[in-house]
């Protein structure tokens, strides 16, 4: 399996973790950054991992703040992107198994490195049930559809990201710091 590894500048040390395991575990990593701990806004990133889903590049995506609920945020802003959250192993093993999430969003500020450890192996190993979930998910895919999440067919992601942050200079413009 191909895994997207992406974080803010909070979970730059949680993410080499991740990344470590991730390997180790067999399956092969593209990480999207960062490499240190300057400061970053999540959303750049977050997009990038959705993107690469979205695109087929990676079949799931890890991404960590400092809550892991940003990261999900962004992240589901993305047509075909079931991001969430997990804290603990049911979390982790559920929205595999019920959800199929490909997008696992992870806290670097509220979780031992041990439980780090437990979520990232149960859930890539954890397969999606099928039966009644794809049902449920059929739907989501059709709210997705009717309510206009990002494809990327029709928006570049660099692009929108670029056009967000030149509307938010001029929205500061003037503004002191």
């Amino acid at each position: 399996m191909k895994v997207a590894l992406a974080s803010d500048h909070r979970g730059v040390r949680v993410k080499g973790q991740i990344l470590i395991q991730v390997e180790e575990l067999g399956h092969s990593v593209v990480d999207f950054g960062p490499n240190d701990t300057k400061s970053v806004d999540y959303p750049d990133y977050a997009a990038s991992v959705a993107d690469a889903i979205n695109s087929g590049l990676v079949d799931r995506g890890i991404l960590v703040c400092g809550t892991g609920m940003g990261m999900c945020i962004a992240a589901n802003k993305f047509q075909g992107v079931r991001a969430v959250t997990c804290h603990d192993d049911v979390t982790a093993e559920y929205s595999r198994r019920h959800n199929n999430a490909n997008v696992m969003c992870l806290s670097a500020d509220m979780l031992g490195d041990r439980l780090l450890g437990r979520i990232v192996e149960i859930w890539l190993r954890t397969e999606f049930e099928g039966g009644r979930h794809q049902r449920r998910l059929e739907k989501i895919t059709l709210i997705e559809q009717a309510n206009g999440c990002l494809k990327p067919e029709n928006q570049c992601v660099t692009s929108a990201i670029g056009v967000a942050n030149h509307d938010l200079d001029i929205a500061n413009a003037g503004k002191s710091s």
